[in-house]
């Protein structure tokens, strides 16, 4: 018989479930994340001596990968204390490639900090980050980073987090000085001003006010008990009245306004100078939520189908979330959890309600990077690594078996770029399946696959560098040589008219036969990007119930293949509107067979068409190249959105199509004698116009039927 979890002996907290604060850290590329991180751990005693990003020394970019291309590329988790608080971090890549890593992050934390550049203020990934915390609903706090950059403004970046971003900034900081001149910072909550006086950043000496400043101070100190009062009742009552809120008030109406995400207080400083590092860990304690400041996390009873709160407690039933799964040299497999109620000691047993697997709890490791310190019991709260899980993967639950609850899962975008892959010699041929099926276990956006045709090993991700990431990973991790071929685009097939459709499949070979039958309706989805819907509308059971999911088995297989290109296809709806059965000689694979028939004989004559997908741009370059970087783009199908300027800086946004912009890295730096950037993301999919398409079925060998 096994235990409740929640009822093992011997199980005590050490750590107050109110004083932890589960935080990511996130931002653009090059924004300053991990360079925070590793001042955080500094100041906070968890490492003795700084590491930096440029010197490959940094704690948390522990990949060889990272080291060298001084970028962050997983997410990395660490915990460390500050005042009566215990904070567990995550620092989140910035790459757009990356970005399963920052979704999957914030589906476990309770706060976040956004980390934004002063001069280059809101970027287009960090739109998409703050877009990602939006969907989840976490409180944040904003840092204004590199203050003592040549261009660092504090009050843009804030007016760019409203125009851009739609938040609401709340100054709790203003900045002493600017660029060379930036010496530390004005905190307009105790109305005092810290310099920093030491090149560690550890000696703050408290100045006065300075007289230049004191109006300015007054403005930002105005709005934000303008803020404090919305909020709290008793600052309203105190405001009118002309009275003076105390610090601790102030703190308290903040606090409220950061956890209901009313407000997004500002920080500022220039992590790389240690400067204003420790008023943001102050801040972490003040304002983030504990976990018990959030709502029970909710799920689906797998018994009764009904929808169950599990509180923040400990005393509750054990529940939590996978969300990461990593391959350790030393330990192997690490799988990450984030545990929302209940505890679970080493050695018990946890409940996977979706594989109905029981787990083995191994060993229990807390993370520094990719070190580990070894504990007995994770808790409510915690976000921990545990050994000994086999069958349970990213987005699965883990619970008390006598109180089971499923979680929502994460979901993951479509890769969007492929190419083959093939091994060197036949030792790396042995080797490379392992390998692929470890790294596809880690990353939810990286899949592998054999092309039919060829015969080939296809890889795909969500971009160049991520594919290249995979490939340097096979070599250093798993001593797998491979040849690489030319990326390729993911398109996909839809169709633009609606058809009626018929399949029927009848097999007589003496004895038992096969017989299916099945009239389907195939139309465009009213809504793009949700796959396809399957409905069934017969009546008088002319398809019996049993039959229906090997029909609709058999249209998602005609899916996976177009009659275009052989794409697969997607946005669409089938309904299967009529059919017929034989007693005897019906079966599962019958219809199957016969949907599969009737799917691509409609599918044919539905005027289908190619997808491909459009990624959004952003080419930053000095004005006087602006005009051939410009015409580049267009030539390249692009379709611009808007110029703008920062100063002698010209940034291009607009959209092209991803199958344009392989080797643009090497073409833009040639264009710019190396001075201009740019970065993209995926944005959607859209129609591959009459002769594009045209280009891209005579390379697949397939019959030219564009749109008829």
């Amino acid at each position: 018989m096994t235990l409740p979890i929640s009822s093992l002996p011997g199980v005590k907290r050490q750590i107050l479930l109110d004083n932890i604060r589960n935080i990511g850290i996130m931002a653009h590329i090059d924004a300053g994340k991990t360079t925070v991180t590793e001042r955080i751990l500094f100041y906070t005693g968890r490492v003795h001596k700084i590491g930096e990003v440029h010197e490959g020394t940094a704690t948390m970019d522990w990949m060889v990968q990272e080291q060298e291309r001084g970028i962050t590329i997983t997410s990395a988790a660490t915990t460390c204390r500050w005042q009566d608080c215990y904070i567990n971090i995550i620092d989140t890549p910035g790459h757009v490639d990356f970005t399963m890593e920052v979704e999957r992050s914030l589906r476990v934390l309770d706060g976040a900090i956004a980390v934004f550049c002063a001069v280059g203020g809101v970027e287009p990934q960090s739109e998409t980050v703050w877009r990602q915390a939006d969907k989840y609903d976490i409180p944040r706090l904003t840092y204004i980073n590199k203050m003592d950059r040549i261009g660092a403004s504090f009050f843009r970046a804030c007016e760019m987090l409203r125009t851009h971003l739609n938040a609401n900034p709340v100054a709790i900081q203003l900045p002493l000085g600017a660029e060379d001149k930036f010496d530390g910072v004005i905190d307009l909550v105790q109305q005092k001003a810290f310099i920093y006086r030491d090149e560690l950043g550890t000696e703050q000496e408290e100045i006065a006010i300075p007289t230049n400043m004191k109006e300015l101070v007054a403005e930002y100190r105005e709005k934000l008990l303008e803020v404090c009062a919305e909020t709290d009742e008793k600052i309203m009552e105190k405001y009118l009245a002309g009275e003076e809120p105390s610090v601790e008030e102030i703190k308290r109406a903040i606090r409220k306004a950061t956890l209901e995400v009313k407000i997004t207080p500002v920080l500022c400083g220039a992590a790389f100078k240690n400067k204003g590092i420790q008023p943001l860990l102050t801040a972490i304690c003040d304002y983030l939520p504990a976990p018990t400041d959030v709502n029970g996390v909710q799920g689906t009873n797998p018994n009764t189908g009904s929808i169950e709160v599990r509180a923040p407690k400990d005393e509750e039933p054990f529940c939590a979330l996978v969300f990461k799964i990593m391959t350790d040299p030393y330990v192997g497999r690490l799988t990450f959890l984030r545990v929302y109620s209940g505890k679970i000691s080493t050695g018990a047993t946890a409940h996977n309600p979706t594989k109905h697997k029981r787990e083995r709890i191994g060993r229990i490791l807390r993370m520094h990077a990719n070190r580990r310190e070894e504990v007995n019991t994770m808790y409510t709260g915690d976000i921990v690594a545990v050994v000994g899980i086999k069958e349970s993967f990213t987005g699965d639950t883990l619970c008390d078996e006598n109180h089971p609850l499923v979680l929502e899962a994460i979901e993951f975008p479509a890769p969007v770029i492929s190419v083959a892959i093939e091994p060197k010699t036949k030792a790396d041929q042995d080797k490379m399946g392992t390998a692929l099926l470890k790294l596809t276990m880690e990353d939810p956006t990286f899949k592998v696959y054999t092309d039919v045709e060829t015969g080939q090993t296809i890889i795909s991700g969500m971009g160049e560098l991520h594919l290249e990431i995979i490939v340097d990973r096979l070599l250093r991790e798993f001593k797998v040589e491979a040849n690489v071929g030319k990326p390729n685009v993911a398109y996909k097939e839809t169709i633009k008219e609606k058809v009626k459709s018929e399949g029927k499949y009848i097999r007589h070979t003496g004895g038992h036969g096969q017989y299916g039958h099945v009239y389907l309706e195939i139309e465009p989805a009213v809504s793009h990007g949700n796959g396809y819907e399957f409905k069934d509308k017969t009546t008088g059971g002319v398809v019996p119930k049993e039959y229906l999911p090997a029909v609709e088995a058999g249209v998602r297989e005609a899916m996976e293949t177009g009659g275009l290109a052989g794409y697969p296809m997607t946005d669409l709806k089938v309904t299967l509107v009529d059919g017929a059965y034989h007693e005897v000689d019906s079966s599962e694979v019958a219809f199957k067979i016969a949907a599969s028939q009737g799917f691509k004989n409609g599918a044919r004559k539905a005027s289908p068409v190619l997808l491909e997908p459009v990624m959004k741009i952003e080419v930053v370059v000095p004005e006087e190249y602006v005009g051939d970087v410009l015409g580049d783009l267009q030539q390249r199908r692009a379709r611009i959105e808007g110029l703008s300027f920062q100063g002698k800086i010209q940034i291009v946004r607009g959209y092209v199509p991803l199958a344009e912009m392989f080797g643009y890295a090497t073409d833009l730096r040639s264009a710019t004698k190396g001075r201009g950037t740019y970065t993209m993301q995926f944005s959607y999919y859209a129609e591959v116009s009459s002769n594009e398409a045209e280009k891209i079925i005579n390379r697949r060998g397939m019959k030219w039927s564009y749109g008829r």
